[in-house]
């Protein structure tokens, strides 16, 4: 027996294109011979609906909508559909109106409904706020055609169901355990609809911990797994099928939409092996490939065409015109060149070459005279004052103005530059270059915006087989050599205020991602005092995140959907606290750092 896996990429909300997507690759697959088709979980609305799931009129679409679908579809294919379905039995039982569901369509009609049971709350999820889990985990029979009459038993997990695996995890995270119920059932199969989404490694992640669960219960698993980018969230595909021994037999790609298929050996039971699509080579080509997809979909599923950002010569913004560049074409780009007094010769020359490089139109706008005008204005205000921080930042919020003023004016989608390192310790202006409709590579630590960028100009560009004229040097020389600065004052580099790139991001790593206290930090072999500055860094600056534009993620804690902290907090981690569960520090060497 043939299936099909539709690794799709929805659009929240656009129900009648969504559909679409379902209907044509299912008659793809029964062009193919399939019997089965798996969509994605909630492929019909999009994943995450997030509040629209409160909205009456919302439901009520997708039902229509679903019925629709039904009757399109080839009659003698299978398919499986992720949809939000009522709780009917809400007036008997009370709980959540709605059910997370796989909605078996067939004959051009609904053949059955299976609920999610385990519902997430964490990071990024809050499914419990919409959904009732469901009560049991169920299987659909499907007959193979007429010449080997066999009758498959297929179990329908969706997402979260496959995560709860004791042995793998060490404890268990549920009370329930769907994969085991189903293997209890006698199940010759088992199905999983996801929106997983994306963080760095997780793909490898992903099939180690199923690939426990399908050896463990001697059972094939198929994992059909979203595509794109919606909002902050990416989803990076990496459909995968397993052996009932636990091989992987097949993968889709990555970043992309796919259809594949497998075939389910009649006589052995088993899944037979189909093509296995190689995963990104490196962590710098999985970033990258997730940041130029989510830039494309965002900009796509917003109604944009083009883009702008502010070209500052700096190995941020010039990393961003790159995955702009990549995700849309040059043409599409517009790089603007801001210069103040403080600006180098070279940041100029290193903005117009890299421009070059990428074959972007740019603009150049010097900002003195604006600056003028704000020091002639304030001049009474703050005479007697000394020039500083305030100053600096009418700088960043003159740029960040008249960038706003191209996009209203051009209708292009602003791009802030800024870096997870700089949003975390808030070396960033608000109003400032904080500005802007996506944060492209806000999740994206300083030390690794050098490794992506120098593994660009390496191979990076090629590899990923883009049709721009660009040569082998993508970024310039120069741009990766040179300190990072703001240019905001005189001689001015980013270590006059912050621990060199490599002491902060191992701090923010362990604090941020790791949970490890500030006294944890400090006995793996930190500066204490640079600890404690860096600590208090990042919860003072909780106000400017709250305010910053969505960034894409793709590390295990963004400051996105899934950071809840408050702003109004007199909790301050200190390296004299000691904690009960203060976890052991890790074993990676420390970089050596002078304290400012």
């Amino acid at each position: 027996m043939k299936i099909a896996i539709a690794q799709l990429n929805p659009t929240i909300g656009d129900l009648t294109g969504n559909a679409q997507q379902i209907l044509d690759a299912a008659r793809q697959a029964s062009e193919q011979g399939a019997r089965l088709l798996l969509t994605t979980e909630l492929s019909l609305c999009g994943y995450p609906p997030k509040d629209l799931l409160m909205q009456p009129s919302f439901v009520g679409a997708i039902a229509q909508e679903l019925k629709s679908l039904a009757q399109s579809l080839p009659p003698d294919l299978a398919v499986l559909v992720g949809a939000p379905m009522p709780n009917t039995r809400l007036h008997l039982n009370g709980g959540k109106s709605l059910y997370n569901t796989a909605v078996l369509l067939q004959h051009g009609q609904i053949q059955d409904i299976f609920f999610k049971r385990l519902l997430p709350t964490y990071d990024v999820f809050d499914e419990d706020r919409y959904f009732e889990p469901g009560k049991e985990s169920g299987w659909f029979e499907l007959a193979d055609d007429a010449a080997s009459g066999s009758v498959l038993k297929i179990g329908v997990t969706i997402c979260e169901d496959l995560w709860n695996d004791e042995d793998f995890w060490g404890k268990p995270t549920y009370g329930v355990k769907p994969l085991d119920d189903l293997a209890a059932q006698g199940v010759n199969l088992v199905v999983n609809l996801s929106a997983s989404p994306f963080c760095v490694g997780k793909q490898q992640m992903r099939e180690a911990m199923l690939c426990h669960g399908a050896k463990r219960c001697q059972l094939p698993i198929l994992y059909a797994n979203q595509a794109g980018g919606n909002d902050d969230l990416l989803f990076d595909g990496n459909s995968f099928a397993l052996n009932q021994d636990g091989d992987l037999v097949m993968r889709a790609s990555a970043f992309q939409t796919d259809l594949v298929y497998i075939t389910i050996n009649a006589s052995t039971g088993d899944l037979e092996a189909a093509a296995v699509v190689p995963l990104p080579n490196c962590p710098e080509a999985e970033i990258w490939a997730a940041l130029v997809m989510g830039v494309q979909d965002y900009v796509r599923k917003c109604g944009f065409r083009r883009v702008v950002l502010g070209l500052s010569g700096g190995i941020d913004s010039s990393l961003v015109a790159a995955i702009a560049t990549a995700a849309l074409g040059g043409e599409n780009v517009l790089g603007v060149l801001m210069p103040s007094p403080y600006s180098s010769d070279h940041s100029i020359s290193d903005a117009l070459q890299l421009a070059e490089n990428l074959g972007i139109t740019t603009y150049t706008l010097p900002i003195q005279p604006v600056m003028q005008g704000f020091d002639t204005t304030l001049d009474d205000l703050f005479a007697e004052t000394e020039p500083g921080v305030a100053e600096e930042n009418i700088q960043s919020r003159i740029r960040g103005t008249l960038l706003m003023a191209i996009s209203n004016k051009f209708g292009h989608l602003l791009l802030s530059t800024g870096n997870k390192s700089e949003m975390a310790v808030g070396y960033c202006t608000l109003y400032g270059d904080m500005n802007g409709g996506l944060g492209a590579i806000a999740d994206v630590p300083k030390t690794w915006v050098f490794a992506i960028c120098h593994w660009l100009n390496k191979r990076g560009w090629q590899e990923w087989h883009y049709d721009l004229a660009a040569p082998q040097e993508v970024i310039p020389q120069n741009i990766l050599t040179k300190p990072p600065s703001a240019e905001l004052k005189p001689d001015q580099i980013d270590q006059d205020s912050l621990p060199s790139y490599d002491v902060l991001d191992d701090i923010l790593d362990r604090f941020v991602e790791n949970h490890e206290s500030p006294r944890a930090i400090v006995a793996a072999g930190h500066d204490s005092a640079v600890v404690e500055d860096v600590v208090r860094l990042v919860t003072r600056a909780e106000f400017k995140r709250k305010q910053a534009p969505p960034g894409l993620k793709i590390t295990e804690r963004a400051f996105g959907t899934g950071w809840r902290m408050p702003i109004a907090n007199r909790w301050r981690p200190s390296t004299h606290h000691l904690t009960a569960d203060t976890p052991a520090p890790s074993n990676k060497p420390i970089p050596t750092y002078a304290p400012h």
